[in-house]
Order: structure tokens, then sequence, then C-alpha cells
């Protein structure tokens, strides 16, 4: 409960430095999964300074990844991703950070494989777009409204980061 007080504190009245406060959420995707890349991303992103809040393995049921990919509902391949991220046990995550969307989504690479560039785990793991690893939230909105489908609030935990001091003035 005080974490979540804490994070409604930090996002009513921002502070100089609590950036680092941001949350996004990330998912290794059931091919992730099934290719064993699950630590090679948590690697990345803990190399980054990223700290995890939220970990969980779970098999998303439809409605859930429905609702997850509502904004893509009228696209032609709308079922056909609800059917693949519905196919295997997908592992969810909620990091925290400094500009942690803007730069998880750096670190992700670009959506189709191909674009991405070589050193992101897209760029580094992935061949084409309907089989790419692993999903980020593309904004703090959507990074807000991710973690609350996929967590509840008691899932976030809050903890002393005891590198802190090292990434941040």
């Amino acid at each position: 409960m005080i974490c979540l007080l804490l994070t409604v504190f930090a996002n009513l009245f921002p502070a100089a430095g609590s950036g680092a406060h941001e949350r996004t959420f990330v998912a290794v995707k059931p091919d992730g999964v099934q290719r064993r890349l699950v630590g090679e991303v948590l690697r990345r992103f803990e190399r980054k300074g990223f700290k995890l809040v939220a970990l969980k393995l779970v098999q998303a049921s439809e409605d859930l990844l429905r609702e997850h990919y509502a904004e893509l509902r009228e696209r032609p391949f709308f079922s056909r991703l609800v059917r693949y991220m519905g196919s295997g046990p997908v592992v969810a995550m909620v990091w925290q950070g400094l500009d942690v969307v803007r730069a998880s989504r750096v670190l992700i690479g670009a959506t189709d494989p191909a674009d991405a560039a070589p050193g992101t785990i897209r760029g580094d793991f992935c061949l084409e777009i309907s089989k790419n690893v692993i999903h980020g939230s593309d904004s703090v909105e959507s990074a807000h409204r991710e973690i609350a489908l996929w967590f509840r609030s008691d899932e976030l935990l809050c903890w002393e980061d005891s590198a802190g001091h090292w990434l941040y003035e």
C-alpha cells in the first residue's frame, strides 16, 4: 500500500529526479520463453540499471490478451496475435528507472526485427515480426494501463535498491 501511495504521489507531484520512479511493462512472449531467452532479457535490463519490481510466469487468458491489445482490435492480424500470445507461457515484468519506458524501447529494438539494430533484443534474436520475442510499453500511459492489467497493486514491490546512489544524482 505504501508503495502504491508513493507511486501515486510521485505521479501527481513530480520533483527533480523523480523520473527514477517511472515504470514500464515488459513481457517475454511465448517464443522468447520457448527459446529460453528470459534470462538474457533480465540480464540486459539489469545491466542497464533498471530495478525489477514485479515478475511472474503466466498463461494469459484470451480476455486479458484482448484487453491488452484492444487498440489493435481492428487490425487484420488481431485474432492471430491473441492466439499466438495465448499459445504458451509469458513472463510478465515491471521495471522501474529513469526514463524507463523510452530506454526500454531502445533496448528492445524496432517492432520489425528487420529494422532492429544489432545489440537490441530483437536485432540479436528475432527474424520475423510475428515472432519478435518481447513486448514493451510504448508510452508512460500505456505502461500504467498494462501494469494494471497484468499485476495487482500488491504484486508490485517497493524495495531499496542499494545501487541507486551509483546510478542517479
